[in-house]
């Protein structure tokens, strides 16, 4: 009866907690626009290609690169509310330059890049997350 007792007051002591107002990025002393390019956009692809390469090349000492992106297309936006950074998470096909068609995930970021300037692109090939940051099967890429 004790344990039932404690049990209901922690409850209502953490209810005001929990219940909190959600402000909009865009409201915030330093707001965020929310205005992302597409998943399709061509500087937002191009990014990808350029770090894949880096990467690869830096790395793993690897001649990959992404020579195209198929079926490209958007999954998810602000999955987690408004009250969050806005991600734009994407999902399509990348052709690589050993011949091979692999998965890819990526989302669209603002404020992350650079020192906290414009968008940026996180994102994971299926079968070359060499270090599995995005383990298993780049599924933690994704919302």
């Amino acid at each position: 009866m004790k344990w039932l007792a404690a049990l209901v007051s922690c409850v209502l002591v953490s209810a005001p907690v929990l219940a909190r107002e959600i402000t909009p990025a865009e409201r915030r002393d330093h707001s965020y626009s929310a205005s992302l390019p597409g998943c399709e956009d061509p500087s937002v692809l191009g990014q990808i290609s350029s770090d894949f390469s880096t990467r690869e090349s830096r790395f793993w000492a690897s001649s990959l690169t992404i020579v195209g992106f198929e079926r490209v297309a958007e999954t998810a936006w602000r999955p987690w509310g408004l009250d969050y950074i806005p991600r734009r998470y994407c999902t399509g096909t990348v052709i690589v330059s050993d011949g091979y068609k692999r998965r890819i995930n990526y989302s669209v970021r603002e404020k992350l890049g650079f020192i906290g300037i414009g968008w940026s692109a996180d994102w994971c090939v299926v079968g070359l997350d060499r270090n599995y940051a995005y383990a298993p099967l780049c599924k933690q890429a994704q919302p």
